[in-house]
């Protein structure tokens, strides 16, 4: 079964090779630098440029967090453009911590019926408490040791995240559609 889904946030993050001086950092580079010590504790600056998709924070110790991009490349991309900007150098490697995609399975879901049919499975975690939130929060596994999080609405949109990778991306959403559409896929 293949159903489409758009990625709609990558995080990522590595390390610089050195300190960073976040004031200087905002007096050096005013337009691309957001640091405000009152707001932000002195811990943490946000670079953001016209040529960037997301945007980075750059935390004293030298450790950058890549947000709001819509790939893994592109996230990579832009730690090492910020990286280069502050005229540092990468002292790990890009680590992908966590995408978040959406899928639209074009049908409407009836929730409580749903999740009264998986219940029983050991596989599937799930909550739901439409008081507190509109949609169920399920979890179950991908692969060995790979697990997913879906939170489904009963309008037949989801939201998959926590996964690093995109066929893990791909086997998490196909599991739930053939779930909800009726014909299983094998974990």
């Amino acid at each position: 079964m293949d159903v489409a889904f758009r990625i709609v946030n990558v995080v990522a993050t590595t390390s610089l090779d050195r300190f960073v001086d976040l004031e200087s950092l905002h007096e050096l580079l005013p337009h691309e630098v957001i640091y405000d010590q009152e707001i932000y504790g002195g811990r943490v600056a946000y670079f953001k440029s016209k040529n960037m998709e997301g945007k980075v924070s750059i935390f004293w110790s030298g450790k950058m967090i890549s947000i709001g991009t819509k790939s893994v490349e592109k996230a990579i991309q832009e730690l090492e453009f910020v990286a280069k900007s502050l005229n540092a150098s990468l002292k790990t490697k890009p680590k992908i911590q966590s995408i978040v995609a959406t899928a639209d399975l074009k049908t409407s879901i009836d929730l409580e019926g749903f999740l009264s049919q998986i219940q029983d499975e050991k596989q599937f975690h799930a909550i739901y408490e439409p008081e507190q939130f509109p949609g169920a929060i399920i979890k179950f596994p991908v692969f060995q040791g790979v697990m997913a999080t879906i939170l489904l609405f009963s309008s037949g949109k989801l939201v998959c995240l926590g996964l690093t990778r995109h066929d893990h991306l791909q086997k998490a959403v196909e599991i739930m559609a053939s779930r909800l559409i009726g014909k299983p896929v094998e974990f």
